[in-house]
């Protein structure tokens, strides 16, 4: 690549100045040879400047994506400053229209999009579904004008609230998600139709992304990623929940790294779409901002890996109360997984979560495979001080 005018040179072709002790140096040039220096001088400018441009570029920041659940009141008690998106959870259909369910959701869609008074690049996203949100998704999309119509509604949506697009958190197309919400086969290229009828109506400026279960069998079977990625500007792997609250065997619910005994982890999911082709920048890794609890599960490897019953979940802000030494609760760290546990041996409790560490480890991660970034669910969890987004924004600041 060349400047432009990087050829543009002195008028006086006859001469080259030189400083030389003082002196003014003339060289004459005889007239056949302008040419031939005319060239050379552009060449080597062209080369520099080339050289100059060509060097690998200052890293870009990574997205750092807050899901946000609660209401108008705490909006602003968080830094928004280290977010770069922020996605509303949750909106939900209504017919073949995307909604928002009553004025308390409203207050907090314009809480949100306040924030960018704060921070001008911050884009606020626009969220369907959730867990237990989209009981009529398959049914509703599988029809080409309900796609259209849901477009334009979206469309709509942010054109209201200045919002900058849409994340859709259907769980899940083509497999089973929320128990008896309907999923069929066809979800999977209707889901592709629908991110691509997203793009089309909402245009390049508006962001389309989605989020993405962690785990094998949504990697494998739920969507066709080298076509629906082609229109989503980036996919929010949910590397967390990867053991849930259906599992009877304890684990690492947002493990960085697998291990002997557990395959599913951050790096199982990043690795397996970058052998798909999936560009890097398109991949969002997820944190949990709160801990799985299991009860009832035996003292051996100090709960990891036992049997157990699936009991709670408790956010990051309550942990030194709810998780507390006094209370019994001894902290371990799994050195290949990345991840840290509790295990408290008198009530026979584990606890699977991520702390300041293993979130610092997960953003290097995220710089180091040069991913799109790190989004969590989500920020209510966190306390407005000293947190796990602090922690993220630790790595990022270096």
């Amino acid at each position: 690549m060349t400047l432009p005018g990087a050829c543009s040179l002195p008028h006086k072709w006859g001469q080259v100045f030189a400083l030389q002790s003082g002196w003014k140096m003339h060289f004459c040039i005889k007239p056949s040879m302008r040419s031939l220096l005319r060239i050379t001088f552009c060449c080597l400018l062209s080369i520099a400047s080339g050289f100059a441009f060509s060097q690998p570029a200052a890293t870009q920041p990574l997205t750092v994506t807050a899901y946000y659940a609660g209401n108008a009141a705490r909006v602003d008690s968080f830094e928004a400053e280290k977010l770069t998106h922020i996605i509303f959870s949750f909106c939900h259909l209504k017919g073949n229209r995307l909604v928002v369910d009553d004025a308390q959701d409203t207050a907090t869609i314009r809480k949100l999009v306040g924030l960018k008074k704060r921070n001008p690049s911050l884009k606020v996203l626009l969220s369907l579904g959730g867990w237990g949100g989209c009981e009529t998704c398959s049914d509703v999309f599988a029809d080409d004008n309900n796609r259209k119509v849901f477009a334009r509604s979206v469309l709509e949506l942010n054109n209201y609230f200045g919002t900058d697009g849409i994340d859709l958190d259907w769980e899940y197309p083509t497999i089973p998600g929320y128990p008896g919400h309907k999923y069929q086969p066809a979800d999977k290229d209707n889901f592709t139709a629908l991110v691509k009828e997203l793009r089309n109506t909402l245009g390049d400026k508006t962001e389309v992304t989605f989020a993405a279960g962690g785990f094998t069998k949504f990697l494998v079977e739920a969507v066709d990623w080298k076509e629906v990625m082609k229109y989503a500007d980036r996919v929010n792997l949910m590397t967390y929940d990867l053991i849930h609250g259906y599992d009877t065997v304890t684990g690492h619910h947002t493990a960085l790294y697998s291990t002997s005994k557990q395959v599913f982890s951050t790096d199982n999911a990043v690795q397996y779409l970058v052998t798909l082709g999936i560009p890097r920048n398109k991949l969002v890794i997820g944190a949990a901002f709160y801990a799985r609890v299991w009860e009832n599960v035996p003292a051996m490897n100090n709960g990891l890996y036992q049997p157990g019953k699936f009991k709670t979940s408790v956010g990051y802000s309550s942990f030194p109360t709810a998780f507390s030494q006094k209370e019994g609760f001894t902290m371990y760290r799994d050195s290949i997984a990345r991840a840290p546990y509790m295990y408290n041996a008198s009530k026979k409790l584990f606890v699977t979560y991520d702390d300041a560490e293993s979130l610092r480890a997960k953003t290097q991660y995220a710089l180091d495979q040069r991913l799109s970034g790190i989004m969590f669910w989500q920020l209510t969890h966190d306390t407005y001080r000293n947190g796990l987004l602090d922690a993220i924004h630790s790595v990022i600041r270096k």
